[in-house]
């Protein structure tokens, strides 16, 4: 016998499922991955119960907010994969992934920690994987990169320059440009421009890793 179909969700509990989703991402975003279901259902205004009816447990909401800022990268990638200029589209896929685990706290932690093996995190995941191959090898076709470099090159550089920046994300917000702009002219074929912004300030020590 055939299996029944599976019945769409009906439209508030597509919304409720929604307005939990953005409650939890913005909590996540703020606090990492330790704020608790009970403060994520007072954000969204809902029941604890309500939360678990969505998503059984508290890995399942993060794998489905994580899997939703990389589809955001996924499209962001597939739109740049357009543009004229190959290295300038790598370039602004690169500041636009970085700049996502800048402003959330927890997507790093779950992409690579907690919810890494959920079946929506690595599909979403060889999505991503496939967008930044697909940039890295539009640009070292047009020979504005080395031509050694890979995707995984890519998409490791992203993680390292967040991480390079971080110490001093509060004094210096934007100093992982810097690092961007030297990660990336060291890439490029060609003369390459002077770095952005002001160097770090020599009266302030990093924190080790």
């Amino acid at each position: 016998m055939a299996n029944a179909a599976v019945k769409p969700m009906r439209s508030d509990a597509v919304r409720t499922r929604r307005l939990l989703v953005n409650a939890a991402s913005e909590a996540f975003a703020e606090h990492g991955i330790e704020v608790s279901v009970s403060e994520i259902a007072e954000r969204a205004g809902i029941g604890k119960g309500t939360v678990f009816r969505h998503f059984p447990t508290k890995e399942d909401l993060l794998a489905a907010i994580v899997t939703d800022n990389m589809y955001f990268l996924v499209a962001t990638g597939d739109e740049l994969a357009e543009a004229q200029d190959p290295a300038h589209a790598l370039c602004a896929f690169m500041s636009a992934a970085i700049e996502l685990q800048i402003k959330d706290l927890a997507f790093c932690q779950v992409a690579h920690g907690v919810a890494r093996d959920h079946p929506e995190v690595r599909k979403a995941q060889e999505k991503l994987d496939a967008v930044v191959e697909a940039l890295t090898d539009r640009a070292r076709r047009h020979g504005v990169i080395r031509q050694d470099i890979t995707g995984q090159d890519i998409t490791l550089l992203m993680s390292g320059i967040y991480q390079t920046g971080s110490p001093l994300q509060a004094t210096q917000p934007h100093l992982w440009q810097r690092y961007l702009r030297l990660a990336f002219d060291g890439m490029q074929a060609a003369e390459a421009p002077a770095l952005p912004g002001p160097p770090p300030h020599t009266e302030t020590t990093a924190t080790p890793l």
